[in-house]
């Protein structure tokens, strides 16, 4: 395994992109978005995929549908490729399977829509859709092994984002993937950061990091569940700051143990695993 180009992808912790191509500060979505979000993580795949197929429909050139969909299937593949080692569950790996198809289907329609409305008109939220639909491709090239096609993907979400947040920084959903990016490429070994080099793949700080996620927790929209889920897993993984990490992972425990939310496996484990660590 190459560390680096391994966990590249994990901003995608995302997955999930703003509706409407507008160039106005902070995201309008429609009405029904968060409990769209609230059936996707609560492993209501069933509601979910038929209110994202409805969304498309509704707004077939609008990459947010084509995303939403993408991040149904990305955790049926996760749920499916998880195993418990090391005192977590985790999804390490996935082997190729028919479905994987589909899934860079979606992917590739987002992006094509995403850079079919900036060709029209430059706007913050198109870049995020971008961005978004590269780190949702990123993340299964990952999971495959496939570390040069996961950099690829993960240094033009990178771009995308940055390209975001300059026309409008109040985007804090941007800070999920920058956040996640920044971190990985500064927890790296030697011999990846050799590697890094000589591949063009641009640094990062893990404490700016850190802090962008919790800039996209307090303020975004979208994406604040999967930055509370990555942040708890690294700090326990990387940093064994078990405190933090606790306090950072318990309101999601609590919020999808509400809602009857039993797929997300990883954020129990994650709980227990630090109440047995403080």
């Amino acid at each position: 395994m190459v560390p680096f180009l391994r966990w590249l992808p994990a901003f995608v912790a995302f997955l999930l992109a703003p509706a409407f191509a507008s160039a106005a500060r902070d995201l309008s979505l429609p009405p029904d978005i968060p409990a769209i979000l609230d059936h996707i993580y609560a492993g209501r795949r069933d509601l979910a995929l038929q209110e994202v197929l409805q969304l498309q429909a509704q707004s077939p050139t609008d990459p947010l549908g084509y995303l939403l969909e993408a991040e149904v299937e990305w955790w049926k593949i996760w749920c499916t490729s998880a195993e418990f080692k090391y005192g977590m569950t985790l999804a390490r790996h996935h082997d190729k399977a028919p479905g994987d198809a589909h899934y860079f289907e979606l992917t590739s329609k987002a992006y094509t829509l995403a850079e079919s409305n900036l060709h029209q008109h430059d706007a913050a939220q198109m870049y995020l859709y971008a961005a978004m639909a590269d780190a949702l491709a990123g993340r299964l090239y990952s999971l495959r092994g496939e570390y040069r096609a996961t950099a690829r993907a993960g240094v033009r979400a990178r771009e995308n984002f940055l390209k975001a947040l300059a026309l409008d920084p109040s985007l804090a959903d941007a800070d999920t993937g920058l956040g996640l990016y920044n971190y990985y490429v500064d927890t790296l070994s030697g011999i990846a950061r050799v590697l890094r080099f000589f591949m063009g793949i641009p640094g990062g700080s893990k404490e700016e990091g850190i802090h962008q996620l919790q800039r996209a927790i307090r303020d975004g929209k979208l994406t604040p569940p999967e930055a509370r889920f990555y942040l708890a897993v690294n700090l326990l993984n990387y940093d064994q700051r078990y405190e933090e990490a606790l306090k950072v992972v318990v309101p999601l425990v609590e919020h999808f143990a509400s809602i009857n939310a039993g797929w997300m496996i990883e954020s129990p484990t994650v709980a227990e695993s630090l109440r047995a660590s403080t």
